[in-house]
Parts: structure tokens; sequence; C-alpha cells
């Protein structure tokens, strides 16, 4: 029986994450100093008390939850609920997947920091605000979701972002295709369509000024070997730290094939699934893929007691 380790992206961010953690663990503490530092502004100090709706903003949400799981991880290893040896694999959902990096000790902390930085701002600014967005799609068969994206590309362009899961797909694309799917969600047999609050279609084509961005910076950053195998957004497969720089450089225009990972790690003989960060948006999706595993997410300290749970 094999465990892997999950973590979580964009939209899973809320106020006053990892402050629980930061107030119990010194471990945790340094981890938003250290992400403070990095930055060079107070980020920590709007993850904790923002008022405004900035930690929406793709520049500050970003990495703001890779430091969150990060914080929470290391919390983790000093209480000795989770050891090197006690897990196999690791993946990320989308920016989920630097944090994977860093726990799989192939990138540094602040290293992460600053790809983050270099990836959220060419993300926001890749096309002009209120031009594009995302969209999720639940409960729909895939025949449906053909149909939502064949009529609503009458209207704009429009792709799939995110294979979350069964009956669950974000779509990614120009406004004017968004809004049609969301005002006519009824008549295209949508059982629910959710407008996501971000400020740009991730995912997707129409954002390849910021992968072409990324691949000028990232070729600045050493890439270490894995400790355990990692799963690529891009691939849904176990990739290399050789690949992982063009996958990372990819994966901002890709499809996210998160079904295809979950679904891959089982056939792989994970049994046990533990989302660390903020939320437990993941560890849904892996309900929604098999009832004959076992997942957990430690959001808050009062999460720790799971683990009891998932290693019994």
């Amino acid at each position: 029986m094999k465990t892997a380790l999950i973590f979580p992206g964009q939209g899973s961010q809320f106020v006053g994450m990892g402050h629980d953690f930061y107030l119990k663990y010194d471990i945790s503490r340094e981890i938003y100093k250290r992400l403070d530092d990095t930055l060079e502004r107070e980020l920590s100090n709007l993850i904790f008390s923002d008022k405004s709706d900035l930690l929406m903003q793709t520049q500050n949400s970003q990495p703001s939850i890779m430091a969150t799981s990060v914080a929470i991880y290391n919390a983790l290893v000093y209480e000795k609920l989770l050891t090197r040896g006690s897990f196999h694999f690791v993946a990320g959902h989308s920016l989920g997947e630097y944090s994977a990096l860093v726990i799989n000790e192939s990138l540094t902390f602040e290293d992460s920091v600053r790809l983050l930085q270099i990836r959220s701002k060419a993300m926001q600014e890749s096309m002009p605000l209120g031009t594009g967005g995302m969209i999720a799609l639940i409960g729909c068969s895939n025949n449906v979701v053909e149909d939502v994206i064949a009529r609503a590309k009458e209207v704009g362009k429009i792709y799939i972002a995110n294979d979350n899961a069964h009956g669950q797909i974000v779509l990614s694309g120009e406004v004017n295709a968004i809004d049609y799917i969301e005002a006519n969600a009824k008549m295209l047999n949508i059982k629910r369509a959710i407008k996501l609050p971000v400020s740009a279609p991730f995912h997707c084509e129409l954002i390849q000024r910021a992968s072409k961005t990324l691949q000028t910076e990232i070729i600045n950053y050493k890439f270490r070997p894995f400790t355990v195998p990692l799963y690529s957004n891009v691939t849904s497969e176990i990739c290399s730290s050789s690949e992982i720089c063009h996958l990372l450089i990819d994966q901002i225009v890709s499809k996210v094939r998160w079904r295809e990972i979950i679904e891959n790690m089982i056939r792989d003989g994970v049994s046990k699934f533990i989302e660390i960060g903020p939320g437990n948006v993941l560890t849904n999706l892996v309900k929604r893929a098999s009832k004959d595993v076992v997942t957990i997410s430690i959001s808050k300290v009062e999460d720790l007691d799971k683990l009891d749970k998932i290693q019994s």
C-alpha cells in the first residue's frame, strides 16, 4: 500500500490560511518569513489579514498557496507525522506542482517563490483584464462538454483547461464564450456552471505569451533529482528532473490532466492520498475517482488528527 502527497492549486486560497501553523510552529513561521524576504514585501500580512480581495490576485495567490503548503508540510515533519519514507509519490494541481517540487527537494523554496513570481505576473499580464476567463462545468457527460465547446466557439475561443474528475471539467477562453456558457447553461444541458474568480484564461493557448516568458527565465534555475516520483500535469505520468523544466513551460498552456494523474497513481499502487495545503478540493476529486482509497486533507492544525486514520 503506497501513499501519495498532493498539493492544491489556485482557487484554494483563503484569508488566514496557514495562520494557525504560523502561530504554533517556528518552522512554519520561518517559511512565511522566507516568503516575505524573497519577494521583498510582506505578503504574509496579506495572507493573514486581507480585507480587499488582493489575495485573489494571481500574483499574490500563487506564491501564497505554495508557501502555505510547504509551511504545513514542515509542521508535519516536525511532529514526526510524516517522514521521507512515509510517502512514495507526489503531484500538484497546476501551481501545486511547484509545492511538490519543493517537497521533493528538486527546487529550493526561494527558487519556487521566484519562479511563481515570474509565472503569475506573466499569466496575469498575458491578456488584457476582462477579456478572458474560466468556467467549471459540473455533472456533464463528455458528449455534453463537446457540445458546449462547439456551440461556445461560435462566439469566442474556448478550450478544456482542467480535466479534474468525471463530471468536473473546467474551460478557459475568451470572455464572450465564457459568458455565453454561463447565460445558457440550462439550454446547454449543464447541470451546474460556475464562473471562476480568475483574471485570465489559464491552461490554454490564449496565454502563450506567458509560456514564452517563463521559458526565457526558467533556464536560470536548477532542478535537482527527485527523491520520489512526481506525476506531471502535462502528461499525467511520472516524469524526471531532466524533463520538468520543459514540462513547467508547457504546463501554462496545457490541459491539467488531474483525473488521469489520480487514476494513474491508483494504477501504480497508491491507496492513500494526503492533500497538504489550503482547502480540500483535491481530496474531494480523489473521492470522485475511487471509493477504494483513503484520502485526507491537512489544511488546519486540527486536521493533524486525521493522520491517525490514514496511518492505521
